[in-house]
């Protein structure tokens, strides 16, 4: 199981998670976010980390700006984090590199699940998080039985209030995650890691 540690805002500590070998780093491009990483990093900083994981959070933006700073800072993966539909990530892998995949995430509370129902094409990985009005960055887990009841035809990553409390009851879902997404649990402060804590989470993945 992969290790993706989302909402990253300082250099050190990007440069400490790649050489533990974290598979994939979020950077959160939503103004409303206190995690929202242009706050911290210039493009160009973005840009010069040298990882083959860095993951793009995008909410409701336009196709646009996400391709523009896809390019400028030359993501490998885009997160739609918002209410974008089949059309708009269509249009969107039209507007991207070939190489830069996109992540749809699915809200668990609100969102309807019958994945089966969306064109699959341009969808590389789903996402499960717990739903928020503030799209995301709640802390807070869902029923993870909900995955249970439900088709996924993709391979998908796992967000939403993992912690090292709860990890144990991974065990529990029928068809694991490929990639685990953590980012709230394992702060002291919004945009700062607890590295610590993500290298004995690190262990337990293992």
């Amino acid at each position: 199981m992969k290790l993706k540690v989302c909402g990253l805002t300082k250099m050190d500590q990007i440069q400490e998670l790649i050489s533990l070998n974290t598979d994939f780093l979020g950077f959160i491009f939503y103004e409303k976010s206190p995690r929202f990483v242009l706050n911290h990093l210039s493009l160009e900083g973005i840009l010069a980390i040298n990882h083959q994981g860095k993951v793009g959070v995008f909410v409701n933006e336009t196709i646009e700006k996400i391709a523009e700073i896809s390019e400028k800072a030359k993501l490998n993966f885009i997160q739609l984090h918002g209410d974008e539909d089949e059309e708009f990530i269509l249009s969107l892998s039209q507007r991207l590199s070939k190489d830069v995949k996109i992540i749809k995430v699915f809200r668990v509370g609100t969102q309807n699940l019958k994945l089966e129902t969306w064109n699959l094409e341009q969808i590389y990985y789903f996402l499960f998080d717990t739903d928020s009005k503030a799209f995301g960055g709640t802390g807070k887990t869902f029923d993870w039985q909900i995955l249970n009841e439900i088709e996924i035809p993709k391979p998908y990553f796992l967000s939403g209030g993992i912690s090292l409390e709860n990890i144990h009851q991974l065990s529990t879902i029928n068809q694991q995650p490929i990639v685990l997404d953590i980012n709230s649990k394992f702060e002291t402060e919004s945009g700062i890691k607890n590295l610590e804590k993500i290298k004995i989470f690190k262990s337990l993945l293992k």
